[in-house]
């Protein structure tokens, strides 16, 4: 079902309508709705993924973040303007918002945890390190022994999803915690206590660049916002993130430019405005130096492809 325009949700919940169109659903195919704090789900890829032919056609989540489990086959994985291809075994990681969509491999077997992007915030305050499991996409590739961990977890979660016994809940909770663990561990080693202060202030420089990244604020506003000074913000994304906080802000800014570019015919002046630019001629050059092309051009290349 396509929705007459792209969505975000910011942190502090309020829904927005931004540029783009481009299918929005709750899970795929269902119709849009409000998510429930605590939302989980679990099921087979192919329960969706069969009846389409095995091709998910790109497509939006507000709130929902997707972990999926790959045990057998493959999928060629359109994310945003980017394709990657995957192969089991192996996790990929999915976070809310993104457009995404797949050219599974016929018979591609595994398990799709969708999650809210609450509870994930929740889980974080059990495990910090989890603020930013789910900040991008990500895959990570799985040995043997790891895949079948993996595999195990992910159909106890869906076993304890299909009813309803004594301590279920928990035994969600549980399940869940400890796929999310298992991937931080498949994916790194276990970060020093200095380090879990600066994922959690990365984490919420994210947040709060997903909230505001439109009013093109300077990096002392985010800092002053968040309780830090800018030489420890710009520290934290540099050991986390591997960039500086003025080049998440932009590199944000440059996501939904090219989201727009791809998904929607919106002039090129009135995307400058809804991000924030003032000047659509400046708007041009800082699009142009990022990406080494003009929006126009740009726009013409992914719709020639």
């Amino acid at each position: 079902m396509a929705a007459p325009a792209f969505y975000l949700d910011d942190p502090a919940g309020e829904t927005r309508v931004t540029i783009g169109t481009v299918p929005t659903f709750y899970l795929y195919g269902e119709p849009h709705r409000a998510v429930e704090d605590g939302f989980v789900h679990a099921e087979a890829i192919d329960d969706r993924s069969r009846p389409s032919a095995w091709t998910i056609r790109p497509h939006t989540h507000m709130r929902l973040a997707h972990i999926f489990f790959l045990a057998t086959g493959g999928a060629t994985v359109r994310v945003n303007d980017e394709t990657h291809r995957c192969t089991a075994p192996c996790l990929m990681l999915v976070p809310a918002t993104v457009i995404h969509g797949f050219d599974w491999i016929e018979e591609t077997s595994g398990a799709v945890v969708t999650v809210a992007a609450r509870r994930l915030a929740a889980l974080a305050a059990l495990a910090p390190e989890i603020a930013d499991l789910l900040a991008r996409f990500e895959v990570i590739p799985l040995a043997a022994n790891d895949a079948a961990r993996v595999e195990t977890c992910a159909a106890d979660l869906m076993r304890e999803l299909g009813w309803s016994k004594i301590g279920h809940d928990a035994a969600i909770q549980s399940l869940l915690l400890a796929l999310l663990v298992t991937a931080l561990r498949l994916r790194e080693a276990p970060p020093t206590r200095d380090d879990t202060r600066q994922r959690l202030l990365v984490a919420r420089l994210r947040a709060r660049i997903e909230a505001r990244f439109r009013l093109r604020e300077p990096v002392s506003a985010y800092a002053s916002a968040l309780g830090a000074s800018e030489t420890a913000l710009r520290a934290a994304c540099a050991s986390v993130a591997g960039s500086s906080p003025a080049a998440m802000i932009d590199e944000r800014a440059l996501l939904e430019a090219r989201r727009a570019l791809i998904f929607s015919d919106q002039p090129i002046g009135q995307l400058a405005l809804a991000l924030g630019f003032e000047d659509p001629a400046y708007f041009s050059r800082f699009f142009t130096r990022h990406i080494g092309r003009s929006p126009r051009t740009y726009r013409a290349e992914q719709h020639k492809g």
